[in-house]
């Protein structure tokens, strides 16, 4: 059979991936892992290389790339291999398809290696989801691997994260990843604005630097700056519309923790957004700093309502949220 490329972890990943690679050598991987780490970071590269390690007929430090296994995988099926997310439109994992799971499981692999099961994001598993899961956990059988991946991984029930062997990717330097960003990026200001805007996560900078981003990022900052003059925050909610509102509370999280930085210490060194100092210096003298933590505390909770479901309609807590940072910035 010809070669094809196989899945390799991210250059930033490479120490991570060798200890998977001796756990696996020596027989000692274990039969749950639990991968997490802030989205952005690459968490699913690591769990490809390992799926396609894991399952191909002849690995070394990666997949071989040309065994029968290798070619299933990457033609997009493989009989030994489940992969488990929220069904399109929805938010959460429901408990139909952890029952697909265990009876999975309970049968013999097709091709007399592993049964590898992916769960991704493994926190959108609801309690019922969470709950049916556990008994798969605590009696796998052999030659069985699940990979869990988990931006926060708090959120999973401690029953489970009790039962998987846990692995928490660091934040890179931005040294490890200079050259990798520098080849979709460009030069070494935008790699250096990017990386640092994006708070040390490599695929989040890539995915700032994009043009739409870039455009909402310039959005926003005109809205505060209008607020800042007085403008109507509802009514400027209402360009913002048909934006992202996940999107939208992130940058305003990661302008929050900015701004709250400034205000502690005055230090404008460990700003990640320093092109927005004009804005937080006006910001931080027109407030305290323990109002603008409330108001951090706001926008990280209806983020989490958000990705959960549990908040209907995105644009009144858009408004919501502007009429807090108004208040805020005419105090």
């Amino acid at each position: 059979m010809s070669e094809i490329e196989v899945p390799r972890p991210l250059p930033w990943l490479q120490s991570r991936w060798q200890e998977l690679v001796r756990l696996a050598e020596s027989g000692r991987l274990p039969h749950a892992l639990l991968i997490s780490g802030a989205h952005g970071i690459g968490k699913q590269s690591l769990a490809e290389a390992l799926v396609a390690r894991t399952l191909c007929a002849s690995p070394g430090e990666v997949a071989c790339g040309h065994c029968h296994a290798c070619h299933m995988l990457a033609s997009g099926y493989h009989p030994d291999l489940l992969r488990v997310a929220p069904e399109e439109g929805k938010r959460q994992i429901r408990i139909g398809p952890i029952r697909e799971v265990n009876g999975f499981v309970a049968q013999t692999a097709q091709q007399g290696g592993y049964r590898v099961i992916v769960i991704s994001p493994a926190e959108a598993m609801n309690v019922s989801a969470s709950n049916a899961l556990l008994k798969s956990l605590e009696e796998p059988g052999g030659r069985t691997l699940f990979i869990l991946l988990a931006d926060i991984p708090s959120r999973l029930l401690p029953t489970i994260r009790s039962r998987c062997q846990q692995w928490r990717l660091a934040v890179p330097a931005e040294s490890e990843c200079r050259a990798w960003l520098a080849e979709r990026l460009g030069g070494e200001e935008e790699v250096h604005f990017w990386f640092r805007a994006s708070g040390g996560l490599p695929l989040r900078a890539l995915e700032l630097a994009e043009p739409e981003s870039r455009a909402l990022r310039q959005q926003l900052l005109d809205t505060f700056e209008a607020l800042v003059r007085g403008a109507e925050p509802v009514a400027e909610a209402a360009r913002l519309e048909r934006q992202s509102i996940d999107a939208i509370l992130w940058y305003g999280i990661a302008w929050l923790e900015d701004l709250i930085r400034l205000g502690l210490s005055g230090d404008t060194r460990e700003l990640r957004n320093p092109d927005l100092l004009v804005l937080y210096r006006q910001a931080v003298k027109n407030a305290r700093v323990r109002d603008w933590f409330r108001l951090l505390d706001y926008a990280r909770e209806q983020r989490r309502l958000l990705a959960e479901g549990g908040n209907p309609n995105p644009q009144l807590v858009l408004e919501a949220w502007l009429v807090r940072w108004s208040t805020l910035l005419r105090s």
